[in-house]
């Protein structure tokens, strides 16, 4: 096997291209606070046309958006504003958050009931919605690599391939390490894996304990990947490695579950090639 294998690209058909990246917090709360100020200004246009007291359904609109948007967080801010945007501009008196008359404390209360249940609905849905197109992204990567393990691509094809991989099922960087040569080496990465010096020292120690690493954790505190040992049928050493410190996101609860199966179609791969009669 070549050397020189350590890459940072997709599988083919694969969509290594960057994810498409979200507003910041600060940015999707102060989009929350413009859907309410826009609710706002619709609302003095249609007071005349359908009384304050109606206006209540004008401010679940920003309420749906932020939560359809941005999830939870947002959607709480924007039911808060919404209230206080319709007691302060449209409920006697006017510009004060006193609430004089007893029918707008029921139109105002009545709108933090439904914006409150609105934006849970919506948050939930977005949630499941979110966690969905995640599988399907899954489930497509695995379909990608077992297409080229299926059809005997080149190790040095199949490799990267795994690597892109696991980037796309976790959305973190991976990290795939093979004995070359006598030495373990990273074959290949993807998600702009940071190998260092404490890699690649976890790494081996995976090797010599056959036992999984956690990343920053003893006796390997200055590592950010988690490493997995693989069986090899040619009996080198073989090493997945993915971190989730370096995406920024928690480790979910059981990746093992991705992992078996990326190491068995490398393993299929690594045996497929272990069994090639040599060059003469």
């Amino acid at each position: 096997m070549s050397e020189s294998l350590t890459t940072e690209r997709a599988a083919p058909g694969t969509a290594e291209a960057p994810e498409s990246r979200p507003l910041p917090a600060a940015g999707q709360y102060g989009a929350s606070l413009l859907f309410v100020a826009i609710a706002t200004g619709c609302g003095f246009i249609l007071e005349p046309l359908m009384g304050a007291a109606n206006l209540t359904l004008v401010f679940v609109l920003p309420v749906m958006a932020a939560a359809s948007l941005f999830g939870w967080g947002p959607s709480l801010v924007a039911t808060v504003a919404s209230v206080l945007a319709f007691d302060f501009f449209f409920t006697e008196p006017r510009y004060s958050l006193v609430i004089a008359r007893p029918a707008d404390v029921w139109a105002a209360g009545l709108l933090l009931a439904i914006a409150a249940s609105v934006s849970t609905i919506a948050a939930e849905s977005r949630r499941r919605e979110r966690a969905a197109r995640w599988s399907a992204e899954q489930a497509r990567a695995l379909q990608t690599l077992a297409h080229l393990v299926i059809h005997s691509a080149p190790t040095p094809e199949i490799l990267p391939a795994a690597a892109a991989t696991l980037h796309q099922i976790f959305r973190a960087p991976s990290v795939i390490f093979i004995q070359l040569a006598g030495a373990l080496r990273p074959v290949a990465s993807a998600g702009r894996a940071k190998i260092t010096d404490a890699e690649e020292e976890a790494a081996k120690g995976v090797v010599e304990s056959g036992v999984r690493a956690r990343a920053e954790t003893y006796p390997y505190h200055k590592s950010t990947f988690e490493f997995w040992p693989v069986a090899t049928p040619d009996g080198r050493a073989c090493v997945i490695g993915v971190s989730f410190v370096q995406a920024g996101r928690s480790r979910p609860a059981e990746p093992e579950r991705f992992i078996e199966i990326v190491a068995a179609y490398l393993t299929t791969a690594l045996e497929r090639e272990a069994r090639k009669p040599p060059l003469r």
